[in-house]
């Protein structure tokens, strides 16, 4: 397409969208959740087309020599399927968070004050190669009352646009318009280019996507964003740890899946109990085929293990590619996430209370843990329905982005007559 069409067919979305998003605010929470209970019915019943159209797609990526991590990523299977309908059905029993007025207090003029949840407006997501993104951010968009403009990656176009007729039928059912969420039909970039600057009609961007579309956006983007980079994540086994907890949660945290952005991409292990333990982790790794990378210290216990190099420390490999360090204590190993990390999710294992929560205060990540695989950093688990995404910044939302990180806060004030003197 032409640079111009591009603009005119994105100016003519973002217009839509912003009409929507005016219908969403006035709603019903009955007439969303009733959008979230047919699409997710909408997304088993078509289940076959849904396949069919996502073995398209990778079809496409395996001749294109796409990276298994994201072919990983861009699957639909039936469990997936499965997953995105629950999540549907999950956001929809949720509490709605849209006009709940809180601290609501009198003041000495006699109004009263409060601060009442409004959706954000508009919402434009671009992501890559994971089309139940399509489905979740649809969910939690509705839920919160904002009308949603989705731009996914062209590696999933014919699985993000059976979903897509999948929610546009949700939205006939509860008589929502079905601009109220919007997948963008062309994969020209030129699109892209245009959304993140479409700030009269949109209000915030989630990047969902690699190091490279982040800091693409980074550069360019004049809407305000909620986002990560990277998430190269942490498990530190302190030399108080439980072993079998610590075999358990280190292997999974690596292993459970592997292209993801909450997987462990570096073990650090107290020198204490690294004897003990890291022969154990190591032949486990092995045996799933883990390529293990290790510093000095861990090179002595294992010397079959290739050296890590600095840029190892700093990788997010989103491959069975794993990192080892073996570090004096607590300490040290605080500081070598504060060094090497993204912010994302650190976790220890440890039975020492105080240890565990001076990790908890220090640890300046999105989400730290304590005794828990990292995989579990995400919307679903923490019982949030879904998320649309994972945010390490500090401002507006951070962690898991569910429905409160689709809303915003607008004073209200509650009179009867009066006037300032």
């Amino acid at each position: 397409m032409h640079s111009s069409e591009v603009r005119d067919y994105m100016q003519g979305i973002g217009r839509a969208a912003q009409a929507a998003a005016r219908i969403l605010a006035r709603a019903s929470s009955a007439q969303r959740n009733t959008a979230l209970l047919a699409v997710a019915e909408q997304l088993q019943s078509e289940r076959q087309r849904l396949k069919e159209a996502n073995e398209c797609d990778q079809e496409v990526g395996r001749a294109g020599g796409l990276e298994p991590a994201l072919l990983d990523r861009l699957g639909l299977s039936d469990a997936r399927i499965d997953d995105m309908a629950e999540g549907l059905r999950q956001i929809a029993a949720l509490p709605d968070p849209i006009g709940a007025v809180r601290d609501l207090h009198s003041r000495p003029s006699g109004i009263q004050v409060g601060r009442m949840r409004v959706p954000l407006g508009v919402v434009g997501i671009i992501y890559e190669a994971r089309p139940n993104v399509t489905a979740d951010a649809a969910g939690l968009c509705l839920k919160s009352a904002n009308a949603v403009i989705l731009r996914g990656g062209s590696e999933a176009i014919h699985s993000n646009q059976a979903i897509a007729d999948c929610i546009r039928r949700g939205l006939a059912v509860s008589e929502l318009p079905r601009e109220a969420v919007q997948v963008v039909e062309i994969t020209d970039r030129a699109a892209v280019g245009e959304l993140i600057t479409m700030d009269e009609y949109l209000d915030v961007l989630v990047p969902r996507g690699g190091k490279g579309l982040v800091e693409r956006l980074l550069r360019e983007a004049t809407v305000p964003m909620i986002k990560h980079l990277d998430g190269v994540c942490h498990v530190y086994v302190d030399d108080q740890a439980d072993p079998e907890k610590a075999a358990r949660i280190a292997y999974n945290a690596k292993t459970q899946r592997y292209g993801t952005c909450n997987t462990m991409e570096s073990l650090l292990i107290a020198e204490a109990i690294a004897p003990q333990l890291l022969p154990r982790l190591i032949d486990l790794y092995q045996q799933a085929g883990v390529e293990l990378r290790g510093c000095e210290r861990t090179r002595a216990l294992a010397p079959a293990i290739p050296a890590a190099t600095e840029a190892d420390w700093r990788a997010e490999y989103l491959a069975p590619i794993l990192a080892i360090r073996i570090v004096a204590d607590l300490d040290e190993a605080i500081e070598h996430i504060e060094r090497y990390g993204s912010h994302h999710t650190d976790s220890i294992v440890t039975e020492n209370y105080t240890r565990a929560w001076r990790f908890l205060r220090e640890v300046d990540s999105s989400s730290v843990m304590v005794n828990a695989s990292t995989r579990f950093a995400d919307g679903f688990e923490y019982g949030l329905g879904a998320e649309i995404g994972i945010s390490t910044a500090k401002l507006h939302a951070r962690g898991p982005v569910g429905l409160e990180g689709l809303t915003t806060e607008k004073y209200v004030v509650l009179g009867d007559g009066h006037i300032r003197e």
